[in-house]
């Protein structure tokens, strides 16, 4: 084997502590039964390692996914050697850590078996001192094809188990791995294989810290009590001391002594944390975080210690019956929380390319466009810690799937006992991280067997398969291990007590708008407790597409585009829709912003909605934040990280303060919602303007904007309002100030865009430089709809974009970019366009 054996820190005879060595280098593989051995990364997966080492071309370009499909049903072989000293090889414990393993592998040490798998989302631990030797060892990983493991298994059963969206041999309810992995109506089919996660060696004597759980039991004039318990593995009997230090406070929290059994031992030991600092969701208020150290001790020497991060918090899902059934909503030290955010998918087909880079610019986008939940959903994987740790830094709530979507599953005894281990790993893995509100079972299967005919075409012993894990294994977990948090069974789901798709209890999933075509205005007749999931599918701009397109490719109905494009009907939805509202975009790339624009205003619909009828519904997460590869889909941001038009629109109606005229039984009514713990006191302006900005009615009105609410502060008849004038040619223009400050505005037009009867405008616009970015100020003599600045040279980011230009107004936005740029080339490369340029 080429590639020297991996260093190793070493351990002195008299350190009795714990020490890890990772295992991330020299690693190689090679297709099994084959000769030659490729450089390999790790963590990582075959399509990566293949790719990297040019064997293929890139998965997402044109049409190569067909191509590589073999992939998925080969057999694959990782190795790497490490060297071991003789002083380590004294450690009583030598242990392998795998955090994870894809999926079906056999591990040998030495050409000696050590460990079968067969869960992705699983940790691997497993001794391996009997097999070690000093000097060079050998670890080598046989990763066994997910789809030929379970295709003997099939073809012995009497039905297939529903899968959908599973795009081959519908292998995917057998196996415990990313089931977006094998296809999904916005992603491709790569079925991966390797080593997606961290390896390391863990060399321990007489004990080790195994896990460190802060539970905030109660915070109460002034004073947070906290529990810490932390878990200790020992190999002999002992005494010891657990020391417990808040490192923000820089004081020992506590100190308690112990007795150790072998095995697991578990120590609750309780905290006081004078003047805590709370948690709070992002926009309700700061996001301070502790740091805790345990330490153990045996006869005065540090053995070993574990550092975790929380936040001080309360959590209760408030779940009360009411005249209209039940309601669903989150309280967070003692606040109401309206959840404003989206569903959150993998950010890349291959995990392991998923940076902390990446990871933060998501989750920044998500912040600065005022959301404060994701939910993480039952398709994908249980994210990273760095996922999890920036959504605790920015204050993000995250509604936990567990990894079940669409299908149904086996319930035999291995199977249920590798979900439970499964759901111990992940749940003791999060539990620490505050921004985590809720385990949730799966996605959609409540909808499936009584909505999608399962229940008709499947055994009953299915159900009774589902009920074991949902409503038996994964709640006796979440209960056992985190009793602070709430499960829920499914989403969406009424927990059994009325239809999963019920308005008057627990979360919705409302997909009439798209898949049965209905109209947005459709989201107005919803009245959830709490909608999950809503959505509409736009392409990306054209600067994405050409990162996956040839010139010749560039037509919505060429085989490269319908390979980017995974909804089976999801081209002629877009344009179906598209037509109801505007004329035929003249282009492609203008169709391409038309569809952005469609569905940044059909959400915009749904999203205002949901929020006024607060606090009757307290939740809109619509479908999605982000994708796994550069597709046509629902996401607001697309592979590339730019924003689509709808994370934008996001950013204004997510707003703490939002003002959303709505058109109801023959009544304009002003509503303003109101996200803020505390009332606010506002100026309420409304303006019924021409679209050459003549003013032809406008009232003003000073208001008092209830805390935490949704009002109708002022209400006038249409006709009233138009006084006979042709709703082609007006609009309505409303705007919120607080201290004089513009926190919301919005407009309401009378007519679908096609019909109005729009002047072409003349827009002008100047940049300068600032300190860090671009401002520009922009102006037009006519309305211009749907306004969109480009600066494609450059990596950066508008603050504000796909906005309404009313005429005699300036704005300003900015543009902040990621390197350095001169005034003079970003001039002469930023592009504005508005929808009359479209057609």
């Amino acid at each position: 084997m080429s590639g020297a054996a991996q260093s190793q820190t070493r351990s002195r005879p008299t350190d009795r502590s714990r020490i890890s060595i990772p295992l991330l280098t020299n690693w190689q593989f090679r297709q099994a039964g084959r000769d030659k051995w490729y450089p390999a990364s790790v963590p990582g997966c075959v399509h990566t390692d293949l790719l990297n080492n040019k064997l293929i071309d890139d998965p997402f370009y044109r049409d190569n996914e067909k191509k590589l499909q073999w992939i998925g049903k080969t057999d694959w072989e990782y190795r790497t050697t490490f060297n071991l000293t003789a002083e380590m090889l004294k450690r009583k414990n030598l242990e392998l850590v795998f955090e994870g393993l894809d999926t079906y592998a056999n591990v040998l040490i030495n050409d000696e078996p050590l460990i079968s798998t067969d869960n992705m989302f699983r940790t691997w631990r497993v001794n391996f001192k009997r097999l070690a030797k000093v000097g060079a060892n050998t670890v080598q990983i046989r990763f066994r094809s997910p789809i030929n493991e379970i295709l003997p298994i099939m073809a012995k059963m009497d039905y297939e188990l529903p899968a959908g969206n599973d795009q081959g041999e519908k292998t995917s309810p057998h196996t415990r791995k990313a089931p977006y992995q094998y296809g999904w109506d916005w992603g491709p089919r790569f079925v991966t294989s390797g080593i997606w996660r961290p390896v390391f060696i863990e060399a321990w004597d007489d004990a080790r810290i195994a896990d460190l759980h802060l539970m905030t039991r109660e915070v109460r004039s002034g004073i947070a009590n906290v529990t810490a318990e932390v878990e200790v593995v020992a190999g002999m009997n002992a005494d010891g001391t657990i020391v417990v230090d808040n490192l923000t406070d820089k004081i020992i929290a506590a100190r308690r002594p112990v007795h150790l059994s072998p095995g697991a031992n578990r120590f609750p030991i309780n905290i006081a944390i004078p003047h805590p600092r709370l948690w709070w969701p992002n926009g309700l208020g700061a996001h301070p975080l502790y740091t805790f150290k345990a330490r153990l001790l045996i006869d005065g020497k540090s053995i070993d210690e574990m550092s975790t991060r929380t936040g001080l918090r309360t959590l209760e899902l408030e779940q009360h019956p009411d005249d209209a059934g039940e309601s669903f909503t989150f309280v967070v030290n003692g606040v109401p929380v309206f959840a404003k955010g989206g569903n959150w998918i993998p950010a890349d087909s291959f995990p392991s390319r998923i940076t902390k880079q990446k990871y933060r610019q998501l989750l920044e986008s998500v912040r600065d466009t005022n959301m404060n939940m994701l939910r993480v959903w039952g398709g994908g994987i249980y994210e990273r810690n760095d996922f999890y740790e920036l959504c605790d830094e920015m204050g993000i709530l995250v509604w936990q799937d567990f990894m079940f979507g669409c299908s149904l599953y086996p319930a035999d005894e291995a199977f249920v006992n590798n979900v439970h281990q499964e759901a111990i790993d992940n749940v003791k893995r999060l539990r620490n991280h505050p921004s985590i509100v809720i385990w949730v079972g799966n996605n959609e299967i409540e909808s499936g067997w009584f909505h999608w005919g399962w229940k008709q075409k499947f055994p009953g012993k299915l159900w009774d398969d589902y009920l074991k894990i949902f409503y038996g294994v994964l709640p006796e977990v979440c209960q056992s291990l985190d009793p602070s948090r709430p499960y829920w069974p499914s989403s969406p789901s009424s927990n059994l007590k009325d239809d999963p798709e019920s308005q008057k209890m627990g979360d919705l999933h409302y997909w009439q708008v798209w898949h049965a075509a209905a109209p947005f205005t459709d989201y107005e007749k919803q009245f959830p407790r709490f909608m999950s999931e809503y959505g509409f599918q736009s392409f990306p701009q054209l600067d994405t597409v050409a990162t996956y397109t040839e010139s010749a490719d560039r037509d919505l109905n060429s085989p490269v585009m319908m390979a980017h494009q995974r909804h089976p009907r999801g081209n002629q939805l877009i344009r179906e829709y598209m037509l109801r509202e505007y004329p035929e975009p003249k282009d492609f790339e203008s169709f391409l912003y038309v569809s952005q624009v469609l569905q940044a205003e059909g959400i915009k619909i749904g999203a205002e909605h949901l929020r006024r009828i607060r606090p009757h519904n307290m939740g809109s997460l619509f479908w999605q934040i982000d994708d796994c590869w550069p597709v046509a889909s629902w996401s607001s941001i697309d592979y590339t990280g730019r924003w689509k038009a709808l994370q934008y629109y996001a950013r204004r109606f997510y707003s703490d303060i939002l003002i959303s005229p709505h058109e109801e039984n023959g009544q304009i009514n002003f509503y303003v919602v109101s996200d803020r713990s505390q009332p606010a006191v506002a100026q309420l302006k409304m303006s019924l303007l021409d679209f050459e900005g003549h003013t032809l009615w406008n009232r003003q009105r000073e208001i008092r904007v209830a805390a935490l609410g949704s009002e109708s502060y002022f209400s006038i008849p249409v006709n009233k309002l138009l006084a006979g004038r042709d709703p082609e040619s007006v609009f309505l223009f409303a705007e919120l100030l607080v201290s004089g400050n513009p926190v919301s505005r919005n407009e309401h037009f009378f007519q679908p865009y096609k019909n109005l009867l729009l002047p072409r405008p003349q827009i002008s616009m100047s940049a300068i430089r600032t300190q860090r970015e671009f401002r520009i100020t922009l102006s037009s003599d006519k309305l211009a709809r749907a306004v969109y600045l480009s600066a494609p040279n450059y990596p950066g980011s508008f603050v504000d974009n796909y906005f309404d230009l009313i005429p005699g107004r300036k704005f300003e936005t900015e543009f902040r970019p990621r390197g350095p740029v001169d005034l003079a080339n970003f001039q002469k490369h930023l592009t504005v366009r508005s929808l009359a340029d479209a057609f």
